[in-house]
């Protein structure tokens, strides 16, 4: 109190009383002789008040405010800018739709929520490159964002050359730059690496997206595992309680098991069963079917007390080994929820219809996931390769084709590849990946042969990977967390669009500045590229 004060901001409310007007964004009092100066304000106008505080007499103090306690008595007020009216008012009840609040991004960010977002967003990544360089001695190294394409994984963007028929592509990660920085003897690196991925329309991803890309030398899967537990204790905001060490880990043949998804939501039980022994001697014509066919078995969800909500649901389980099902369940999911479940596997099939069944449950009023809770969970043991699909006889890598085998796996790479586990281990928050990394392959001989022998990929794209292999690589480990996931799952956001300042659209696509937008011919020409029009889109043209 009695401190001049100069307070810069935008008006957040106007507002006229009997015997004194005021503008709020603090609780600014304005002397008589500045309440003209009102006259050309409007909401979210740029000021400059300068006064003095004072303590608000007692009994009106505003306790939802850090500054409730105090008011300014203003003595100059001065306009900086003026504001437009605007499309929306930057309140955080006022609901907009979410194609209104990405056109006017910049108007959208001021809001109190999207605020906290990108501070908590920063803090944390502060907290994480403090643990990793202070406490660790790890090494912050940029990689080139113009690369080469990388076999397998996600589809890759395209960057023109001027040399005809050459391009470059966005790395979907920088997964060879760090295997190449531990070969250079920088033996413990991150970085707060860009990545993009052409994955098209789906839901709640992003054309491009960060991740906190880590890598070691002379490590095993317990060490990155313990170093990650220990990067997110210690960068973890206080004000969402305290993380355990070490995290719950089960294998992928478990997580599938219990739970019918290698991203189990852990937060409730309700795990998976078979009941297959019970119905052994069943006259049920339909639970008699699955268990006559070969891998036919009988499935239930396990719901504690279930005997109290017999009124919610009550269902079995006849799964055939196509993947197709027979339950009373269907009922309660709509035409295109039984579609989706009914085009999964068997055990998938199961984790979704778990899921199904936790929010038909909670729709009914049932407390069953904590909102403010976060389970961690790590899932290991995946495996190295998988069928490739529409591709009988051909394999693809379940991670990617650095990831090394289990050791006690070694000698099936040679003549049983399916059934070889990998050294992938995945991190887990609430039923969504939050990470993923793996012990790598180091050296030449076993990366050629997993490359050339069992992929079929051509080996000279990754010549140069290859030979650093073979020029003293060490063994070698890391892992990356997807940064835009972790932290829309701690501030409880609808969709990751809400941490990342400047999202793209569910199409990818910039509705504030209508990107990707169209190139003329001419801009074109260096590139050596002309670009054949869809007819509908020619007449357009």
């Amino acid at each position: 109190a009695g401190e001049k004060v100069a307070l810069y901001g935008w008006v957040q409310y106007l507002r006229c009383q009997d015997s004194t007007t005021n503008l709020c964004l603090s609780f600014i009092y304005l002397k008589g002789s500045l309440k003209e100066k009102l006259g050309e304000l409007t909401v979210e106008s740029v000021v400059k008040v300068t006064g003095t505080v004072r303590r608000r007499p007692e009994g009106q103090e505003n306790t939802n405010m850090p500054t409730g306690d105090i008011e300014v008595l203003a003595e100059n007020l001065e306009v900086l800018n003026t504001c437009r009216k605007l499309p929306f008012e930057i309140k955080d009840f006022v609901k907009k739709s979410e194609a209104l609040r990405m056109q006017y991004r910049y108007l959208d960010l001021r809001s109190t929520r999207m605020q906290q977002n990108l501070r908590l967003r920063s803090q944390l990544s502060m907290r994480m490159r403090e643990y990793l360089c202070h406490q660790h001695g790890f090494v912050d190294v940029e990689t080139p964002t113009l690369f080469k394409r990388t076999p397998g994984g996600a589809k890759e963007f395209l960057v023109p050359s001027r040399e005809p028929g050459r391009f470059y592509s966005l790395p979907q990660s920088p997964q060879q730059f760090k295997q190449l920085l531990m070969v250079a003897g920088v033996d413990r690196y991150f970085q707060f690496a860009r990545c993009y991925r052409d994955e098209g329309s789906k839901p709640d991803r992003q054309p491009e997206f960060t991740q906190v890309d880590i890598e070691m030398s002379f490590v095993e899967q317990a060490g990155v595992m313990a170093l990650v537990e220990g990067l997110l204790q210690y960068s973890w905001p206080p004000e969402l309680g305290g993380l355990s060490q070490p995290f719950p880990c089960i294998t992928y043949s478990e997580a599938m098991r219990d739970y019918g998804s290698d991203k189990p939501d852990t937060r409730f039980h309700m795990k998976l069963v078979d009941i297959s022994e019970v119905f052994v001697n069943t006259k049920i014509e339909f639970l008699k079917s699955a268990l006559g066919q070969s891998e036919g078995s009988i499935q239930a969800i396990c719901v504690p007390d279930g005997g109290v909500w017999n009124n919610v649901f009550n269902f079995v389980l006849a799964v055939r080994p196509e993947g197709t099902l027979k339950s009373p369940l269907s009922k309660h999911l709509s035409p295109s929820d039984t579609e989706g479940l009914l085009g999964e596997t068997r055990r998938p099939l199961l984790g979704k219809l778990r899921l199904q069944c936790a929010e038909l449950l909670e729709a009914r009023g049932v407390a069953l996931r904590d909102p403010t809770a976060f389970h961690f969970l790590w899932v290991v043991d995946f495996p190295l390769f998988l069928p490739k699909e529409g591709e009988p006889g051909s394999l693809e890598s379940a991670h990617h084709p650095f990831t090394a085998p289990v050791a006690q796996d070694a000698h099936l790479v040679y003549t049983e590849p399916l059934q070889v586990r990998g050294q992938h281990y995945d991190l887990v928050l609430n039923g969504c990946e939050v990470g993923g990394g793996s012990i790598r392959i180091h050296k030449a001989a076993e990366q050629l042969h997993v490359l050339k022998n069992i992929l079929k990929e051509d080996v000279s794209v990754l010549s140069h990977l290859l030979e650093a292999l073979d020029s003293g690589a060490p063994p070698h480990g890391g892992i990356a967390l997807g940064l835009d996931r972790l932290i829309s799952l701690m501030v409880r956001a609808p969709s990751i669009r809400d941490v990342i300042a400047f999202p793209k659209s569910f199409r990818g696509h910039d509705l504030m500045s209508q990107a990707p937008d169209y190139v003329s011919e001419e801009d074109l020409k260096p590139y050596h590229i002309s670009v054949t029009w869809p007819p509908a889109k020619t007449e357009e043209k």
